[in-house]
């Protein structure tokens, strides 16, 4: 297994590793994370079996709100303002039938776009396709703190560890958005609740209240039926 510290540069590595279909322990804006290229399936698989047995679905990392669309995701331009302002983990209800090692059969997705000049947001940016990011630990363990922890836990079933030194922030705030209006706390943790409420209540939209998602474009289409430009196909 491999260990390298946390810089700028180490970054590029980093992406050659994902891209490759690797899987990487790095530390996100948050907690260390697990990460694994999105649109490669055998990744994910892959990342289930020593991550999460039970196959509930990981959340998902963004480069940008774009991807809100590309995802087909149901989000109306409320909701795009949220995941643009707070680094909160929002989960949407979707259109499209994403496949199956991404959504285990369930009808919604969790989402979070990181803090903007963190290093996990920089490596999405040379990525640009999204992440699935579960925190280090094994399904039912604490997270891993350090990357001593989290090789402990793994060894040499992750193939690059990144050591951004003890991490012992909270996990993201966890709250689930209503299609076409309505917000529920699922977990409260390094954003507070009252903040995104706030937020949403006192949201003026710049334009018509019509969905950000663009329905006009769907009319035509059956919604589960639509491909998704970053996934191989079905």
């Amino acid at each position: 297994m491999k260990v390298k510290k946390l810089t700028r540069t180490v970054l590029e590595d980093v992406a050659d590793v994902l891209s490759n279909g690797g899987i990487v322990c790095f530390p996100t804006d948050t907690i260390y994370g697990l990460l694994a290229d999105a649109s490669n399936g055998e990744a994910v698989e892959r990342l289930y079996s020593i991550r999460r047995p039970s196959g509930r679905p990981f959340l998902l990392l963004i480069p940008n709100v774009a991807w809100l669309r590309d995802l087909g995701l149901m989000f109306t331009e409320r909701h795009e303002a949220l995941v643009q302002t707070y680094p909160a983990t929002f989960i949407f209800y979707k259109w499209n039938r994403l496949p199956l090692f991404l959504t285990r059969s369930g009808k919604s997705l969790a989402v979070r776009k990181p803090k903007a000049q963190s290093h996990v947001f920089e490596l999405l940016k040379i990525l640009n396709v999204p992440l699935v990011a579960p925190s280090a630990n094994p399904e039912g363990e604490k997270p891993a703190t350090t990357v001593k922890e989290a090789m402990q836990y793994f060894g040499d079933k992750v193939d690059l560890y990144i050591n951004g030194g003890t991490r012992k922030g909270k996990p993201s705030t966890i709250v689930r958005l209503m299609y076409p209006k309505g917000i529920r706390l699922v977990r409260e943790g390094n954003i507070q609740f009252k903040y995104i409420f706030d937020f949403y209540t006192n949201f003026k939209p710049i334009s018509f209240s019509l969905p950000a998602v663009a329905l006009s474009e769907f009319f035509s289409l059956d919604p589960f039926e639509i491909d998704l430009p970053f996934l191989p196909p079905r």
